[in-house]
């Protein structure tokens, strides 16, 4: 199964051949070169899929808020519990306590749960350290994590997604703090690969966000940005103002918004699982992405207090069931769309010259990676050639 630009373009009786973690061949056994192969593994008919991506997670954190949940079982809603103090500032809480090795041990069973399912990419974003100590803490967790596991992790630093309490009521000063200090100390350690802000009226407005983009953008860091989940902010068109890799959630994205998506090349990254847990009713507008052809990723957003999930394949049968994605879109939502996502064009696709990231499964059709819940069909994953 090689997810090319128009389709998945399935191929019966294929190869795929490595050379130094590269793919030298990808295509029908019939049309392979002379290949003398130092090893060779006959997969017995399984179905081949490039290792999967997640675009979008918070994977590094300390603590828990199930009792927020329960809060929210009782009515509460989530702009409610974030205002009384609770919400993403319950996690910078438990997040600055912890130890860098604290936080790497939190966080292994949750990545160790995705790559089961054939994750051989993730990003992990910051936003739980909120002040240049703990985010550069969180930061170097979520490096240290390649060194635990066979694992592609790229860093997005997301200072600007909650105020912290030491800056209650001065927004603007935390920006100027994020510009002035933390951004320069994190991208000369060279510690994140793109820059993501949460822009929204419980977050930060368009204005803010645009300083810390042109500040992001003369540190040479591409940007991200959570918009549009609870409302029109205009954020997806400031994203892409900036060329932005992304502009995730989008729920309530309108034309104007998606008009510039498409222009920039940005893509729209669909988080279900947030859609789900918070019990939303309003649908991002699929259609209207389609008809733009913007490129559609899925992503887990697996955090602790809006999507608490570490599972791939229950994201696929979510973005099917609750947002109407087809199977197409769904595999290519976590394989090609999610690598351009990250801005990485060496994976996402079987085809020679790209990494030999793949994921062997045990089904009769690839509806099925989509169709069911909590069974894991993986049979092997390959990351870089092994």
């Amino acid at each position: 199964m090689v997810p090319g630009r128009d389709g998945l373009g399935l191929i019966d009786d294929a190869v795929i051949a490595c050379r130094d973690g590269i793919i030298a061949y990808a295509g029908a056994a019939a049309e392979a070169p002379s290949l003398d192969a130092l090893e060779s593994v006959d997969c017995e008919g399984r179905w081949i899929t490039p290792g999967l991506i997640d675009c979008h997670t918070h994977l590094v954190y300390a603590g828990d808020r199930a009792a927020e949940f329960q809060q929210r079982l009782d009515g509460v809603s989530y702009a409610t519990i974030a205002r009384n103090g609770g919400g993403i500032l319950s996690t910078v809480q438990a997040t600055r306590a912890a130890s860098e090795r604290e936080l790497i041990a939190a966080t292994l069973p949750r990545l160790d749960a995705l790559i089961a399912e054939g994750l051989t990419t993730l990003e992990v974003k910051s936003g739980y350290g909120l002040s240049l100590e703990h985010e550069r803490k969180q930061l170097r967790a979520a490096r240290a994590l390649e060194t635990e596991r066979a694992v592609t992790v790229r860093t997005t630093f997301l200072g600007a997604h909650a105020l912290p309490p030491e800056f209650a009521g001065r927004p603007d000063d935390y920006i100027a703090a994020i510009i002035g200090q933390m951004l320069p100390a994190l991208a000369r350690e060279g510690l994140a690969d793109a820059v993501d802000a949460f822009c929204e009226t419980i977050g930060f407005s368009a204005e803010q966000i645009r300083r810390l983009f042109d500040a992001a953008t003369s540190h040479g860091l591409r940007v991200k940005l959570h918009a549009e989940q609870l409302s029109n902010q205009h954020g997806a068109r400031l994203a892409a103002s900036f060329r932005a890799l992304s502009a995730d959630h989008l729920e309530h994205v309108d034309a104007a918004g998606i008009q510039a998506m498409a222009a920039a090349g940005t893509v729209a990254v669909l988080l279900p699982g947030a859609y789900y847990f918070l019990r939303d009713t309003h649908l991002p507008p699929l259609n209207d992405l389609r008809q733009a052809r913007v490129p559609i990723a899925i992503a887990t957003d697996s955090n602790p207090g809006t999507s608490p999930l570490t599972s791939l394949l229950l994201t696929l049968n979510f973005a099917a069931t609750l947002f109407r994605l087809s199977v197409e879109e769904c595999l290519i939502g976590v394989t090609r769309a999610a690598a351009q996502a990250l801005g990485l064009e060496d994976r996402g696709t079987l085809q020679a010259g790209k990494r030999c990231d793949l994921a062997i499964w045990n089904i009769d059709r690839p509806a099925e990676l989509v169709y069911r819940m909590g069974f894991n069909p993986l049979h092997a994953r390959v990351w870089g050639g092994t």
